[in-house]
């Protein structure tokens, strides 16, 4: 049997990316044919706690030093999982400490970040990959709760630029994506929207388009 394509869960802070990862790992288990994923999780919030950085570093115009060592640590953890063959499931991507950085760092710095290696290697694999950018909008305002730990946006604005930079970065990188609309806010239905796109890859082959933006 194939391997299935990996899923990228991604976007901006506090839109529920890490709870409908679990959530779809517990379906994957309990209702695949498939061998269950591996689960990459909270890669940033170690990078945070290893290296002593806080969430307000994030947005610190100095910050690509944190934002580089996201993407080495988001290349790493992705290596040891197909290095064993397995496949996962990511609640965030490379593309993250980019989006980040060309919102909060300034341009000619974030690029150095897109000629890396780690971004080079980290896009090829997300190009075989359902990639899933969960939307931040005025409707879910709601969701913007601060765990202590995260980033939390200046206000829902801040929250949708921050959206808008993940979508128009991953066009700018000829990426395949969807978009899953905020006003989808039931677990379930969730789920459901990131099976039918990754049923889809499965059918339609590694590089079927799948971008709604």
């Amino acid at each position: 049997m194939s391997q299935p394509p990996n899923i990228y869960i991604i976007g901006a802070q506090c839109t529920g990316k890490t709870t409908l990862v679990k959530n779809l790992h517990a379906n994957f288990e309990s209702n695949s044919s498939h061998e269950p994923p591996i689960l990459i999780t909270e890669v940033a919030r170690t990078v945070l706690k290893q290296h002593s950085f806080t969430a307000a570093d994030v947005v610190n115009p100095d910050s690509i030093q944190l934002q580089s060592l996201i993407l080495q640590a988001q290349a790493s953890a992705e290596r040891q999982v197909t290095q064993t063959g397995q496949w996962f499931i990511s609640d965030r991507s490379g593309a993250d400490p980019i989006a980040y950085a060309l919102r909060y760092v300034e341009e000619g710095r974030a690029n150095q970040l897109i000629q890396s290696d780690e971004w080079r290697e980290l896009r090829t694999r997300m190009q075989d990959a359902i990639v899933v950018v969960f939307e931040a909008s005025e409707e879910a305002r709601s969701w913007l709760a601060d765990d202590g730990v995260r980033l939390i946006p200046e206000d829902v604005d801040d929250w949708i630029a921050m959206h808008r930079v993940f979508c128009e970065f991953l066009q700018d990188q000829e990426m395949n994506f969807q978009v899953l609309p905020a006003w989808v806010g039931d677990h379930e239905e969730r789920v459901e929207f990131v099976l039918q796109c990754w049923d889809c890859k499965k059918e339609r082959g590694p590089r079927w388009v799948v971008t709604n933006f």
